[in-house]
């Protein structure tokens, strides 16, 4: 029987296949039974209070996305975060203001990134062993630079600049939300145009074929996990703005909840496929899921196993979709 005359795939298949239509479609019959069951879901106040509540996740899950791609898994996203939050605090109410404390917060979280990229890639240690280490270096940091307090920096001179860029309105729309989609904007076209997204979609899906062909393994992991913890200082940034003080301890969910936005959004935990694209997704996912219980009246203490399931739901249709797609390719082969 040849290609063309065998009967089209179930839609069920199909969906599974692409990248990105299964995370749609959840995404749509979800914010429709929510929509159907709260009315106020669809109003734009509650539309945005999404947006801005998942922004945090959003920047972190943009990095998270070019550390799976690789092959790899940030354990330390959340700590990092953390750390470069109390680093920008301590900054504020020193004084300074936010053209300096921005920058410094965004180099140190690069500088956390570097030392685990510099572990993983030079030294040939596992990632899991680095950043789950990592993961209790950074927060034991951040416990430690103000004796395990917050740090309010509401009344700072430096804080206002950074309140009204995450809580600010360009008329009705967020300026974090037109930040947000130039920030996808700007991952998505790295990881398509330029060579060194090539490069990272090539070692994810083998890393010894990637070097033969002479791609420098070494500098390309080196410098993901350097964008990694760019993006957990970026992530800082929004934390502090939101919360108006520096947190030294961490949101438990932040981390299951970054990882699974990704894994949701398609991005292959075994590294070679994805996109931010699909990250955008299964963050606002996450985020409609979350905005839907606590209109119910559901106890947040739900959202962990939520996350948790779908988190485990996501890698097995994940690893299902490569099963089916061999399966196709070995029929047209």
């Amino acid at each position: 029987m040849t290609e063309r005359s065998r009967p089209a795939a179930p839609i069920f298949q199909q969906i599974l296949q692409n990248r990105y239509a299964g995370a749609l479609f959840s995404l749509l019959l979800v914010s429709a039974i929510v929509a159907a069951t709260q009315p106020v879901f669809l109003t734009w106040p509650n539309l945005m209070n999404i947006v801005k509540s998942n922004s945090v996740v959003f920047v972190l899950a943009i990095g998270a996305t070019f550390v799976v791609i690789a092959g790899a898994i940030d354990l330390a996203v959340a700590s990092a975060t953390a750390a470069c939050a109390m680093v920008l605090g301590l900054l504020l109410v020193a004084g300074m203001p936010a053209y300096v404390a921005i920058p410094a917060a965004l180099l140190f979280g690069g500088f956390l990134g570097a030392i685990n990229g510099t572990l993983i890639s030079y030294f040939k240690i596992s990632f899991f062993v680095v950043t789950l280490g990592s993961l209790s270096m950074f927060q034991s940091f951040a416990l430690i630079v103000n004796d395990g307090g917050s740090i309010s920096v509401f009344s700072s001179p430096g804080f206002a600049p950074i309140s009204a860029f995450v809580n600010g309105n360009i008329g009705a729309v967020p300026i974090i939300l037109v930040f947000d989609l130039a920030l996808l904007l700007i991952a998505g076209g790295v990881l398509r145009y330029t060579a060194f997204g090539r490069a990272l979609y090539a070692i994810g899906a083998n890393t010894e074929a990637a070097r033969l062909n002479g791609i420098d393994v070494k500098r390309i992991m080196l410098l993901v996990f350097v964008i990694a913890g760019l993006m957990a200082g970026l992530g800082s940034v929004v934390q502090v703005g939101r919360l108006t003080s520096a947190s030294a301890e961490i949101d438990p969910t932040l981390l299951l909840t970054v990882l699974a936005a990704v894994l949701i959004g398609g991005t292959a935990y075994t590294g070679g496929e994805g996109g931010v694209f699909g990250t955008m997704i299964g963050v606002l996912f996450l985020g409609v899921i979350q905005n839907g219980l606590t209109l119910s009246g559901v106890s947040s203490f739900w959202q962990g196993m939520v996350s948790g399931l779908i988190l485990i739901l996501a890698v097995w249709l994940g690893g299902l979709r490569q099963v089916l797609r061999r399966r196709r390719q070995a029929r047209i082969g």
